[in-house]
């Protein structure tokens, strides 16, 4: 039935979901093209508490797109949660979307597993607190059978370990056949867990920066044609930063004020449902040095025991749907007269989406101060670091998975369906997710082991591991150099040609932490993961010996 309702979702959220001729301004609302890109409302932890409550909410914007977002009784949209490790955030979410009046409906749970209604619809809402090493269990970061439907609360309470890496986390709804239309909505938010600076000593007393790339459908189809000829390809979505639209064709750039001849820390994150993102910083057409401090919530170098990160200068990164990315970066002087961040094409092979270079933002220096929070001085030792020393465990198992796409007409799809999206443990029959099934893996809490994960799609996929990181060690067999083998939690894996080996990413996963339960990995382009590529895992108590 997940199938079913993914086919029909995009194509009747609004009129069912969203009053499509009301719309209310102070729901989810948006900035205007080329609008200063301003800092999302902050929420800090207070004696080791965060506890607050989200309206889940829609509208419809003037172009007829579907809008969602989580806000706050007060009217604060999408807020940074920010914590410290070992802190408890406690939400209280409320449904408020109107109940679908016609549309599919699935069971999803038993009485076993059931977490919240048992019963998913078009309407249905949950949280994914993306990339965090918390509980998979009910009212922790369940993303498998939690259920909110219309009217409906439900409390989450993440206890954050006092290992976490601090770093850029991410919430966004999580519900299986409709993630992608809530994500492209805008109901997605940042968290920031503290202390980076006791790590990395580089980023301390920095004015901080955060943006959030998102994308949506796009606002003029069509405008593509003969009178247009260098307008270039046309992207399958339009993308915002910080809610400021970016749209096809002319890309009207946001803008990012700062102050001349400063060093800022910029976290950025890819909150795009489905866009893919190769990220340059230019200055009078040259590339700019970006020294990254931390991908996916990780500092960088920062695993190996001695609890120090390193730098990683980088002139792009390439920044996959959910991935993020924290840098330093000096801001323009005097002597520089055009300033952009932007994306270069990406290459995703002949059955992917369009994401074409364009640009995201101007940066406009000048001497003005910005108003931008600065991160603390160091304060102290780190914490001890949750992955760290795993080059002298022992790799307990090797797996191989492999991402598959078959064509509808080699199966019994409905009109409008022509693809069906796999990812596969080598060796079993290839299934589309359904949540009532077994998990497609189990191993143990304490256990080391190294996955290879193929791609035997044209497409590139995005393989992302909830509940964990993972250190990438191999691409298409060759060893990644020491500085870039770092903690992700969703990595790219290259599309196939046709021709000779299968393109693969080789994977050191990390099971001796503290979770235990059922959780899922899958690809993050959304509409993939949606259409069925996505497993369960199951990670069992530590055998006794």
């Amino acid at each position: 039935m997940v199938r079913i309702i993914k086919w029909v979702a995009v194509t009747i959220l609004c009129g069912i979901l969203a009053p499509c001729a009301a719309l209310a301004s102070s729901v989810c609302p948006r900035p205007a093209a080329q609008g200063d890109v301003l800092q999302p409302p902050d929420l800090f932890s207070s004696g080791g508490k965060l506890e607050l409550s989200f309206d889940y909410l829609t509208t419809v914007d003037t172009a007829g797109r579907t809008l969602f977002c989580f806000q706050t009784p007060d009217g604060i949209e999408s807020p940074t949660l920010r914590v410290n490790p070992g802190d408890v955030i406690t939400i209280h979410l409320t449904n408020r979307v109107i109940s679908a009046s016609a549309g599919p409906t699935e069971v999803v749970s038993n009485h076993r597993n059931q977490c919240g209604d048992k019963t998913m619809t078009l309407s249905s809402v949950n949280m994914h607190f993306h990339g965090m090493n918390v509980t998979p269990g009910c009212h922790g970061d369940e993303a498998i059978h939690t259920i909110v439907n219309s009217g409906q609360t439900f409390q989450y309470q993440i206890r954050i370990p006092k290992d976490e890496p601090p770093g850029l986390y991410w919430y966004h709804p999580h519900v299986h056949g409709i993630a992608s239309p809530a994500v492209q909505g805008g109901a997605t938010g940042a968290i920031i867990v503290g202390g980076i600076e006791n790590i990395q000593p580089a980023v301390a007393g920095l004015p901080e920066r955060l943006v959030i790339i998102r994308d949506e459908p796009l606002l003029n189809q069509g405008a593509l044609s003969a009178t247009h000829p260098d307008d270039g390809p046309m992207p399958n979505w339009d993308v915002s930063v910080n809610y400021v639209p970016v749209p096809f064709p002319s890309y009207p750039a946001a803008l990012i004020r700062t102050t001349r001849g400063t060093r800022e820390f910029w976290r950025l994150a890819n909150a795009a449902a489905n866009t893919i993102l190769d990220l340059q910083v230019i200055y009078d057409g040259k590339p700019q040095t970006m020294e990254v401090v931390g991908l996916d919530g990780v500092p960088t170098g920062s695993q190996n025991g001695k609890r120090q990160g390193t730098i990683v200068n980088e002139k792009h990164i390439l920044l996959p749907p959910s991935s993020r990315v924290e840098f330093i970066l000096a801001m323009p002087t005097s002597k520089v007269a055009q300033a952009y961040l932007v994306t270069r094409a990406i290459k995703g092979g002949p059955a992917s989406d369009t994401n074409p270079a364009r640009t995201l933002a101007q940066i406009i220096a000048s001497d003005k101060p910005t108003k931008l929070r600065r991160l603390s001085e160091r304060s102290g030792p780190p914490n001890p670091q949750r992955f760290e020393d795993i080059d002298h465990a022992k790799v307990t198992a090797n797996r191989t998975l492999y991402f598959l796409e078959v064509p509808g007409h080699a199966t019994k799809a409905p009109a409008g369906e022509p693809v069906f999206f796999y990812i596969v443990v080598d060796g079993q029959t290839p299934k589309l997710f359904d949540p009532n099934d077994k998990p497609a893996i189990v191993t143990n809490k304490g256990a080391v082991e190294d996955w290879t994960i193929q791609n035997r799609t044209f497409e590139v996929h995005e393989f992302h591991m909830h509940q964990i990181h993972f250190k990438v060690l191999e691409e298409n067999g060759v060893p990644v150099p020491r500085d870039q083998q770092q903690w992700r939690d969703t990595y790219q894996v290259g599309y196939w040609d046709g021709k000779g080996k299968y393109p693969n990413i080789k994977v050191r996963m990390d099971f001796r932490g503290a979770v235990v339960g059922d959780f899922v990995y899958h690809c993050h382009i959304l509409d993939h993961e949606d259409g069925g590529m996505m497993a369960v895992i199951r990670v069992k108590p530590q055998k006794k010996v």
